[in-house]
């Protein structure tokens, strides 16, 4: 990766044996490994035996984590994109640690991406994970490639969402997730 990086610092017109170069070669590899982890991470590794037996289970038993913070790199430009997360469920008879859910959207986060996917990718581990009565996820973010290159538009946002199971089916359930999400 080190040699890559050269080679594309030569391909723009940088001298790589410059000493404020000296070492990006090698920053740049560990910034890039760190911003793909996610690719050598599964959702098992990241649950770590956080998924209990409640025996609930009932429609008015919603959980909902918002406002999780994102970042990851667009698959087409491999610029970053950065925003939010809201996840909400409904349990079945299994809850999850709720700072697990966190990691779950970080795992896809950290790897190339779009968004619509990323969304998708969020909601069906969790389905596969607890087997939930359903699951909603909606992501908000800024992508780079909107804002530093091409049509130049800082403050755009996009917003996806996935909804399986009784979120897509009741329209009352996914209704309340979004209001829950969309209060200040």
């Amino acid at each position: 990766m080190k040699s890559a990086c050269e080679t594309i610092l030569n391909c723009i017109g940088e001298d790589p044996s410059r000493e404020g170069l000296l070492k990006t070669p090698k920053r740049w590899a560990e910034a890039l490994l760190f911003l793909t982890k996610g690719y050598s991470q599964t959702v098992t590794d990241v649950t770590n035996d956080a998924v209990f037996e409640e025996g609930m289970g009932g429609a008015e038993d919603m959980v909902v984590v918002r406002d999780i913070d994102i970042h990851s790199l667009c698959e087409h430009h491999m610029v970053p994109f950065t925003g939010k997360v809201h996840v909400g469920y409904i349990p079945r008879k299994k809850v999850l640690g709720i700072s697990k859910i966190a990691r779950i959207a970080e795992v896809y986060a950290r790897r190339l991406q779009v968004q619509e996917r990323l969304t998708r990718e969020i909601a069906s581990s969790l389905m596969s994970a607890i087997d939930p009565l359903g699951v909603a996820v909606v992501v908000e973010c800024s992508h780079m490639c909107m804002v530093m290159r091409g049509v130049q538009k800082v403050g755009s946002n996009t917003v996806t969402s996935s909804v399986l199971g009784c979120f897509k089916n009741d329209s009352k359930t996914r209704a309340e997730f979004f209001s829950i999400i969309n209060r200040k």
